[in-house]
Order: structure tokens, then C-alpha cells, then sequence
């Protein structure tokens, strides 16, 4: 049984990833709505196949894309995945719940924890609880922010159980430059919006950053697992704030090499 639910799932070049999602939501979705930004590999054809929806638009960034998905999903009730998710059997049954109950109507949006798959294991205490406003009515929510989303949800939010799986990293490789990816976009952000280098915190950010995954969330109790993802945080706060004072020195040597000419 289906349910008046779109299900959003931004893509690009995921075609090891999309069947999996896509079927884990075959229970519950009336649409499923893949907004792909210019997948190269067989993506679209794979989710075709399956009797996805696919529409093209240009990334600007994540939030945006997303909005554009809800903003062009078929029914009032959107669930939004990326394609490296899986809906478990648990988080399904608590959303069909939800419209068999009639609670889908009491509430705006809905949040549930996300489990994420690290090294050949799901991670118990890293990056845990992860909790995230996936489902909701589509006039209620907004998707903003740049880098990471913003969400903006007008009325009550309830929590519902069970996890969504996340298999995101395929390697230690993999992670550690992913996270190096976004450290100099995030330090282009912070920059653009005012705020300035500080060496202070080029040295006390990192090592909070890591006490705080590594200690205060437990993640120790992970082993190795918990180790590695509290270490990229140092290495990501470090370099993030190294990049931040780079801008400005750059910006120093612009203005200093005008003044001359």
C-alpha cells in the first residue's frame, strides 16, 4: 500500500547507490521524484527503470535542489533521502503509521534518527543520535542555507522511530577527502559573511572540534571507527581556519599590490 507521499532524492552520478534507495521506499511512495543534476553514469536510466520520475536541474547547492524537489513533488507529504540512504523496515512501518493513524495531519514535520555505515560497520555512538526533519507537508517546510541545509518548518515537529541508514564513506580515502572538499567552501562562506581569522581559534577549534566527538559524544566508545571520524573534525576545523586566514592574506596582497600601481 502506497501512501499520498512524494519521495525526494537529489542525484548525481549514482548509480551504485540509486537502486537501493529507490526500493526502499517502493512501500510507501505514491511518486518518487529523483531531481538529478547531470548524472553521466546510468542514474537516470536505473531509476526510470524502477518508476522513478526524473527531472534535470542545475546545481546551484544542495538546499536548493532539495527545494526544488518539493517544490515540484505530485502530493501534499514529502520525504526527502539522499541516494546513499536507505529507508530500514522500522522507519517505513513508523511512517505508514503516521497516514493509517491519522497523525500525519497533527503534525508539520517529523524527525528520526540517522545511522551511519563506517568501515564495514553502523556506527553506535559516532554521529549519535543523529536526528533529521526528513518528512513533512510540503507547504510547511523550506529548505535554505548553502553549504548545509537550513530547515524551516512551520508547526509542530514530532519524532518518530526508527533509523535511516546512511552508507556514505567507501574508504578512509574516501571520507577524509570529502571532508577536505568542503573545508575551503566553508571558509569561502564564513568569509564572504564577515567573519575574520582569529588564531585562537586555529588552535583551540580543532581540538574542541575532536574532544567533542571523540569525548563528549562518546565516540571512543567506536574504536578505531570513532577515532578516524573524530580526527577529520580536527583536521577539517584546522584547515578550515587556515583557509580563512589564506583569504585574507590574499586580500591583503590584492589591496597592497593596487596601492602600488
Amino acid at each position: 500500500m502506497t501512501y499520498p507521499l512524494t519521495v525526494v532524492i537529489p542525484t548525481l552520478n549514482e548509480e551504485k547507490n540509486i537502486e537501493r534507495a529507490i526500493k526502499s521506499v517502493k512501500g510507501i511512495a505514491s511518486e518518487i521524484l529523483i531531481i538529478d543534476s547531470g548524472s553521466t553514469d546510468n542514474t537516470v536510466q536505473i531509476a526510470k527503470n524502477l518508476g522513478a520520475r526524473v527531472i534535470f536541474n542545475k546545481w546551484i547547492n544542495y538546499p536548493t535542489q532539495v527545494q526544488f524537489g518539493i517544490d515540484n513533488a505530485k502530493y501534499p507529504y514529502v520525504l526527502v533521502i539522499d541516494a546513499d540512504e536507505v529507508v530500514s523496515q522500522d522507519l517505513a512501518n513508523s511512517i505508514k503509521q503516521l497516514f493509517e493513524n491519522g497523525e500525519i495531519d497533527k503534525y508539520a514535520c517529523f524527525k528520526f534518527n540517522r545511522k551511519t555505515f563506517y568501515i564495514g560497520k553502523f556506527l553506535k555512538y559516532t554521529w549519535q543520535p543523529e536526528y533529521r526533519i526528513r518528512l513533512f507537508h510540503k507547504d510547511k517546510v523550506r529548505y535554505e542555507g548553502y553549504l548545509h541545509e537550513i530547515i524551516r518548518c512551520k508547526g509542530k515537529i514530532k519524532k518518530i522511530e526508527g533509523d535511516l541508514l546512511h552508507y556514505t564513506y567507501k574508504d578512509i580515502e574516501d571520507h577524509y577527502k570529502r571532508s577536505m572538499k568542503y573545508v575551503k567552501i566553508s571558509a569561502e562562506e564564513m568569509y564572504k559573511r564577515g567573519k575574520r581569522f582569529k588564531l585562537y581559534k586555529l588552535i583551540i577549534n580543532p581540538v574542541w572540534a575532536f574532544s567533542k566527538q571523540y569525548f563528549l559524544h562518546l565516540g571512543f566508545l567506536d574504536g578505531i571507527r570513532g577515532l578516524s571520524v573524530a580526527m577529520s573534525y580536527f583536521f577539517s576545523t584546522f584547515l578550515k581556519y587556515l583557509y580563512l586566514w589564506e583569504l585574507e592574506e590574499q586580500e591583503k596582497l590584492k589591496k597592497g599590490n593596487n596601492g602600488k600601481s
